[in-house]
């Protein structure tokens, strides 16, 4: 009895937190909710044939799926090349690598209302250089510019979690393989694609799932300090639309039932990527 006492709290806090909301939005996915009293009618699917039945609705899954393909392949590459880097000027000194990964700390809404601030058409320090350079540049109006806005926000906060995993991979990799691609010819570029790239495939391919998981669901914070699902439903992710339907329009069945397709679209993926990228990952 020993270990279940042991992890008796933690036990708790989960079946309080977690277990318990997750069947309750699962129960609510099919019933029609009086949000004032709380009672409910059965309705079966009936929630979510109305959601894809709705083109905003569609266009929520379409947003969403753009945004983690740009946050995922842009912050991975990012942070990779910012480790190749790290790896060879820095080396061992962890004072100057703990400054890349200082933008981890700072809160999802903190990090969207700094873009807010750098890049509002009206005040924004880097869109006044934007409009001084011609370029056309209202995230307010524009709904490319308010999802490229999104993307950098949660870019620029998810570089340095990646930062981390691909830097320490990339000092484990044996110096003497480095030493010998070297030896025969091989430059910097030659020596990171075909000898460092595959020996930290899993480390790749870990950062991969969890940047797709928060692409998909830590993102809120930022398009609610950003731009609130606008201009025109552009930035409407479904992680947002679920907050909107259920907490504003109160919604509470058809919220529940965002949640769960949110929930399955994501396992969905996941499953796809365990599945055939993970075939060309090589374990040591």
């Amino acid at each position: 009895m020993l270990p279940w006492l042991l992890l008796a709290p933690q036990l708790a806090v989960l079946a309080l937190f977690f277990f318990r909301p997750a069947a309750e939005g699962l129960r609510q996915a099919f019933y029609l909710s009086d949000p004032f009293t709380g009672d409910g009618i059965f309705v079966g699917l009936d929630n979510f044939r109305m959601l894809f039945a709705q083109a905003e609705y569609a266009d929520s899954i379409r947003a969403s799926l753009i945004f983690a393909g740009l946050v995922a392949g842009v912050s991975m590459a990012i942070a990779f090349a910012l480790a190749a880097a790290a790896d060879r000027v820095l080396g061992d000194r962890p004072g100057l690598r703990s400054l890349i990964i200082w933008p981890y700390a700072v809160a999802p809404a903190v990090a969207g209302v700094l873009w807010l601030f750098l890049m509002h058409p009206g005040f924004g320090v880097l869109a006044r250089l934007l409009h001084q350079a011609g370029i056309a540049w209202n995230p307010l109006l524009d709904g490319a510019d308010a999802m490229a806005l999104i993307v950098a926000a949660a870019v620029w906060k998810q570089i340095s979690y990646n930062f981390v995993f691909f830097f320490a991979a990339i000092r484990s990799v044996p110096r003497s393989l480095i030493e010998a691609a070297a030896i025969d010819g091989a430059g910097p570029f030659r020596r990171l694609r075909d000898v460092v790239w595959p020996l930290i495939s899993p480390t790749s391919f870990f950062l991969l799932v969890m940047n797709l998981i928060y692409a998909f669901f830590d993102s809120f914070g930022i398009v609610d300090a950003i731009t609130k699902g606008g201009p025109g439903g552009a930035t409407r992710l479904m992680v947002y639309k679920a907050y909107r339907d259920g907490f504003q329009a109160q919604d509470l069945g058809g919220s529940a039932a965002q949640s769960i397709i949110l929930m399955a679209l994501v396992g969905v993926l996941t499953v796809i990527q365990f599945r055939w990228i993970e075939k060309r990952v090589a374990y040591a």
